[in-house]
């Protein structure tokens, strides 16, 4: 699970969700005592509306977390919390305008008359609009889409093409060596050629390299974007997070073939503001 492939409309999801929590411990209406429910002290007040908003935030984050969210009677977890946010604030919405519709059995408790709707059920119902906005745009907006944590840059400046020192999911130093590490570049000289033809040499040909001299290099992408297969075809493989290194073993016109932590190969189509290791 990589948390930092988590946007920022994921983070107004979990806080939505933690306030939602929070509603479900206090008083469903407004009155006094002892006696006065929270939203506990009705079951079905509390799964439709609580309890499904906070699964529903769970849901998206786990689907945003996993490289492959696992489906559920065929759709994907992240649609289904989707939903169940969705079907939160349409409760949340409808228990505020009839507070009392699925909590007569209480009306003793105030002597028969209908008391003015409690912080639970106020708080529950802005918690849940918020949870149920931010699941929607969130991949619809472009700042909600952006990465909640930022990849984390190398610790000292590296040359162009130069391996990453460190950050979230580099694989480490028995990897492949990296763009342009260790490994001599057209026009430039191997070892043992004499000093003062070098600089010329590599700085003609480092811009870009042909692609018959390709070597693969570490490179983070700024949002979520799909792998797709390399057979060709549009089927997703894996979805690239914000904050992790990626090796690109292949460039295939202005596609690079991307490898992930786990071995799996696809085709990068949108190559646009990757960085660097």
């Amino acid at each position: 699970m990589n948390i930092r492939s988590l946007t920022r409309g994921d983070g107004v999801v979990i806080g939505a969700a933690v306030l939602l929590f929070i509603a479900s411990f206090l008083d469903t209406f407004d009155g006094s005592g002892d006696d006065v429910p929270n939203a506990w002290d009705n079951l079905g007040l509390v799964m439709s509306m609580y309890v499904a908003g906070i699964v529903g935030a769970a849901l998206i984050v786990i689907a945003r977390a996993l490289p492959q969210p696992p489906k559920v009677i065929g759709l994907d977890v992240g649609q289904l919390g989707v939903a169940l946010t969705i079907f939160a604030a349409w409760t949340s919405f409808w228990s505020i305008i009839d507070p009392f519709g699925a909590m007569e059995e209480l009306f003793g408790t105030f002597g028969g008359s209908e008391p003015d709707s409690g912080a639970g059920l106020i708080l529950g119902l802005i918690a849940c609009l918020l949870l149920a906005a931010a699941a929607v745009a969130t991949p619809l907006v472009p700042a909600l889409k952006a990465a909640l944590v930022g990849a984390p840059r190398p610790a000292a400046p590296q040359p162009y093409g130069g391996q990453p020192s460190g950050g979230y999911g580099y694989p480490g130093a028995g990897a492949q060596a990296p763009f342009g590490a260790g490994q001599p570049q057209p026009g430039q000289p191997g070892p043992g050629a004499p000093f003062g033809g070098a600089p010329q040499q590599q700085a003609a040909a480092a811009p870009q390299p042909p692609a018959g001299d390709f070597s693969p290099f570490w490179f983070a992408v700024p949002v979520a974007r799909p792998l797709f297969a390399e057979d060709g075809s549009q089927s997703t493989i894996a979805e690239l997070a914000p904050g992790t290194w990626y090796l690109a073993v292949e460039q295939r016109g202005p596609s690079l073939v991307a490898q992930t932590q786990d071995g799996r190969r696809g085709v990068l189509q949108d190559t646009s503001g990757i960085q660097r290791g």
